[in-house]
């Protein structure tokens, strides 16, 4: 298992950096590797413990992008990203005893809810609007919340935490872009700590999708920073809607097996 095929890893290197293209401008970069990781034999808590260590790879290489283009202080966001770092820690030793079948039952339905926000909203730019919540409030609540979910279970944290921003810190669509980025760092970092110590991570695997991340999140978060809310909104609309669609059709779905489809 841990020698896999030279092909196979050129596949997961080139899947590596689709998701990192793609996670670095609207999030989901995960929809695209873990199935890839299983399609090559690799074991499921293999496969999500050595995603947390390539994601970290894309997610820090977008951050450091947005970072020298000033859209993102990396000093003055770092109490914050230690709170989302706070949170990915709990939540991964969370999710060794809490049953998660109803949280992954409704994330599908939370997904499609931020896809017709951002679908539908108007006047989404990325221009900042009114501020609901103070950043201190929102550090302390809305981060480490998400940041939790991100231990626990994971697809979507970067949806949430665009919503939260644009939301409650009334952030413009390329200004929460990057700081979803770095917050999302922090809650992998703290669940990929946990993975670490035990053990499941493949880090021949991951080393080598990490590589592939840095080069497609460099390319994506060029483009975002270009393009603006016109590449990301329609991207974070369609990335919603895939992982929804993703998540309901695996046979495994609790909702599946609920309704007895």
């Amino acid at each position: 298992m841990h020698d896999l095929a030279i092909n196979l890893l050129a596949l997961l290197f080139a899947a590596a950096f689709i998701a990192g293209f793609v996670d670095s401008i609207a999030g989901g970069g995960g929809l695209i590797t873990i199935p890839v990781m299983l399609l090559a034999g690799i074991p499921p808590l293999e496969a999500i413990a050595t995603n947390k260590l390539q994601g970290q790879f894309g997610v820090a290489s977008a951050t450091i992008a947005y970072a020298r283009r000033g859209h993102v202080d990396l000093k003055k966001q770092m109490p914050m990203a230690l709170m989302a770092t706070l949170g990915g820690v709990l939540g991964a030793f969370l999710a060794s005893i809490v049953a998660a079948d109803t949280l992954a039952a409704a994330i599908p339905f939370l997904l499609i809810g931020i896809a017709l926000f951002f679908a539908l909203k108007p006047n989404l730019s990325d221009l900042d609007s009114h501020q609901r919540v103070t950043s201190f409030v929102f550090g302390l609540t809305a981060v480490p919340l998400i940041g939790l979910y991100d231990g626990v279970f994971g697809p979507g944290a970067g949806s949430f935490y665009m919503l939260a921003f644009v939301l409650l810190a009334g952030f413009g669509m390329l200004k929460a872009t990057a700081h979803t980025k770095l917050l999302n760092l922090g809650s992998n970092f703290g669940s990929f700590l946990v993975f670490a110590l035990t053990g499941s991570i493949l880090w021949k695997v991951g080393l080598i999708m990490g590589a592939g991340q840095v080069l497609g999140a460099q390319v994506g978060s060029r483009m975002a920073m270009r393009g603006g809310a016109k590449i990301i909104k329609p991207l974070l609309v369609i990335s919603c809607l895939a992982l929804a669609l993703k998540l309901i059709s695996d046979p495994t779905h609790p909702l599946r097996l609920w309704l007895g489809l």
